[in-house]
Order: C-alpha cells, then sequence, then structure tokens
C-alpha cells in the first residue's frame, strides 16, 4: 500500500502503477486505484482531469523515471564500476522482489506496453518517453565507464530488452533462472565493452551519471 504521508495524487500514481503491474492497464480500474490509494472518494476527476489516460501516462512516467534513477545510483555506490556490474545492479531488485513477494507483479512499462502499444492510445508518448528515460540513463552510466556513446546506446537497448524478456519468463515459469540466465550470458559481451572502454583511454571527468529531466545538466569533460 502507499504511504500515508503521501498526498492523494502521489498515492493513486503510485497504486496504479502497482495495480497495472499486476492486471495490466485494462483490468485496473479508476475505483480500484482510488482504494488502494486510500483516496478521497471523489478526488480522481479533480486530480485527474484528463481521465484514466492521464493517469496511466503518469504511472507510466513514475517508472520510468524510478527505473532512471536506479540505474543512476550504481557508480554512486560501486568502488570498481563496470557494465557488466551494472547490468546485474539492475536485474538484483526484480530476483529480491520475486523471492520475498512471488510473482505477482511484473514491470508497469511492459505491462502498459502489451494493453496499448498496438493502438493509437495517447499513452504511447508517455511510453516511449519512459523507455528512452530508462535507456538513456543506462547509456549514460556506461559511457561514464568509458564506453562509446553511440556502442552505449546500442547495449542500453540490449540490456533493457534482456531484462523486459527475462522478467516475463520469469513470472511465466515462477523461477527466478532466466534472470541469473540474461547476466551469466550477457557478462562477457559487457566486459568486453567494459575493457574496450579502457584500451581507448576515454573517460569522464564530472558527477557521474546522467541528469534527468527538470535537472540541470552537469558539467562533464570527455577525455580520450
Amino acid at each position: 500500500m502507499p504511504s500515508p504521508e503521501r498526498r492523494p495524487r502521489d498515492r493513486m500514481v503510485y497504486s496504479a502503477a502497482q495495480l497495472i503491474r499486476a492486471r495490466g492497464v485494462t483490468a485496473t480500474g479508476v475505483r480500484d486505484v482510488v482504494e488502494h490509494a486510500s483516496a478521497p472518494r471523489g478526488s480522481f476527476q479533480h486530480y485527474f482531469p484528463g481521465g484514466k489516460d492521464q493517469l496511466v501516462g503518469e504511472a507510466v512516467a513514475w517508472a520510468g523515471d524510478f527505473a532512471a534513477r536506479w540505474v543512476a545510483s550504481y557508480r554512486r555506490a560501486e568502488a570498481a564500476p563496470s557494465p557488466d556490474g551494472l547490468f546485474a545492479h539492475v536485474v538484483r531488485p526484480w530476483k529480491d522482489e520475486f523471492s520475498a513477494r512471488g510473482y505477482e507483479r511484473g514491470c508497469p512499462v511492459m505491462a502498459t506496453a502489451a494493453d496499448l502499444a498496438g493502438g493509437e492510445s495517447a499513452v504511447n508518448t508517455q511510453l516511449r518517453r519512459a523507455l528512452g528515460q530508462w535507456e538513456h540513463a543506462v547509456a549514460d552510466e556506461l559511457v561514464g565507464m568509458g564506453v562509446l556513446p553511440a556502442r552505449a546506446r546500442s547495449l542500453a537497448v540490449l540490456m533493457i530488452s534482456a531484462l523486459e524478456g527475462a522478467i516475463m519468463w520469469a513470472r511465466v515459469d515462477r523461477d527466478t533462472t532466466p534472470l541469473d540466465i540474461v547476466v551469466t550470458e550477457l557478462a562477457p559481451l559487457l566486459q568486453a565493452a567494459g575493457r574496450e572502454a579502457t584500451l581507448s583511454g576515454c573517460h569522464d571527468e564530472g558527477a557521474p551519471g546522467g541528469t534527468l529531466p527538470g535537472e540541470p545538466a552537469e558539467d562533464v569533460t570527455r577525455h580520450c
């Protein structure tokens, strides 16, 4: 359940994301969200005049921001960061979640895409932005480790795609083995990217990690 200390609006966005993780967009009703959030009855229209699309879009945006911030936390906490270590860091919370809470809930971005991406939903714009934000966060971390930008973007797409597929497979099998497999099998490729970065002699000077929308750009100088 969302923290009662959050504003009702924030609680509804969080609750929408959590319910979508388990049920998908179609099976998540506005009343379910209001009840899950312990929000005042009648408050939904006040906070979300754009209706369910607005709520779902903001839930997707919340998920993209959460994912990006988790990615950006890696180099701040790791003494010897590496591309394969970054991927293990991104996968770890899913292993922990499934082991501790079971397999009911997946990724809200993937769940929303499964329901809406094939059509012309207004939420598709937020889906693209959330995936883009996540991709940029991963790529920025890789660039900070010396990987060239074009290569970093390609690896970011690969890493996120492998993670999302492994999440789906783990939920179907009720087993975290798919998550272990993608970490193990991608490790040599990511380690090689790290070695290439070391050999190239490229590194960034400045604050680690990329910036998020609304935050000031960081002064980062690239040296090769």
